[in-house]
């Protein structure tokens, strides 16, 4: 019973979590200086988020598998189903469970965050919703995923910042803010930079196995640029947003976090051993947690 538990905590891996977590907290911290935070919007959005999260976790897993990506080769964490811990029934299960999952807490955040509206805006986050699930999944599983066409990176830049980020905030105040896109803009860069780094790590067997991400399509020396340009592109939008609702020095309090995006950069720009890359994902998560929660606090402060 441990030995299987322990099984399926590993196939959710937790080192991802805190950069799920990152846009429900700073949408509710955007909320909540403006004055319109609703504990139980947070609460579910949380929820969501994690959930969506792990069923992503999964299916990367299972498609991986699937599509026989998962090899000897590959330098990144045991995958589950490749390696035979669970039968690919049990896994297409436990998809299942947390599909139910995201579909129960998300539609619970949906009728209370808008009960108050009309059909038509519900339907449209239900869509949403709906979207973001198909979006976990399709990711590796299926034919043509979009994962394996360097689409990747795109898909979590909208949904772990823009929808993210935005939609949370928009449960609170239900009120849609232009400028609350730069901050959820910048958490979706540095997403999109925590799956860089995993797609800079697995260049090699990724190409030899036909997963064609971003990073295979434009090579390693391109991809470090990239990596950059969206560290760099994430602190440039919150000083944006910043200077344009400035209210209290705290709300440079983020900044705190750039010296660990910028060791980040160098790390991976002097990289020479893909495998090496391996440590600097949870780091970039945490870092990206980090500078949620303070971008989130400075707002708050006064």
């Amino acid at each position: 019973m441990t030995r299987t538990l322990n099984t399926w905590i590993h196939a959710f891996r937790l080192r991802t979590l805190p950069l799920a977590l990152s846009s429900a907290i700073l949408g509710s911290f955007l909320a909540y200086a403006q004055g319109n935070f609703r504990w139980y919007v947070f609460v579910l959005a949380t929820l969501t988020t994690l959930f969506l999260q792990i069923l992503s976790n999964l299916a990367n897993d299972y498609g991986d598998a699937s599509h026989g990506t998962d090899s000897k080769n590959r330098i990144g964490p045991l995958r589950i189903t490749q390696s035979g811990l669970v039968t690919r029934k049990q896994m297409r299960t436990m998809i299942g469970v947390f599909v139910v999952l995201a579909l129960v807490s998300g539609s619970a955040l949906i009728f209370l965050g808008l009960r108050h509206f009309n059909w038509k805006i519900i339907l449209f986050f239900f869509i949403l919703g709906l979207s973001a699930i198909y979006a976990a999944i399709k990711y590796t599983i299926g034919r043509n995923p979009y994962g394996y066409i360097g689409l990747g990176d795109i898909f979590v830049f909208l949904y772990f910042g823009i929808v993210g980020v935005a939609g949370t905030y928009y449960l609170h105040t239900q009120t849609f803010d232009p400028l609350v896109l730069l901050p959820a803009a910048a958490i979706g860069l540095l997403s999109s930079g925590v799956l860089n780094l995993n797609n800079m790590r697995d260049i090699e067997n990724d190409a030899l196995s036909g997963k064609n991400t971003l990073v295979v399509h434009i090579g390693s020396k391109a991809a470090k640029i990239y990596h950059l340009s969206l560290l760099i592109l994430s602190v440039a939008f919150s000083l944006l947003y910043t200077l344009l609702r400035f209210h209290s020095v705290y709300q440079f309090l983020f900044i705190l976090t750039c010296p660990l995006f910028a060791h980040n950069a160098i790390v991976v720009l002097k990289n020479t051993n893909p495998g090496d890359l391996n440590p600097e994902l949870k780091k970039l998560a945490i870092g990206t947690f980090a500078f949620s929660f303070t971008f989130g606090l400075g707002l708050i402060l006064q």
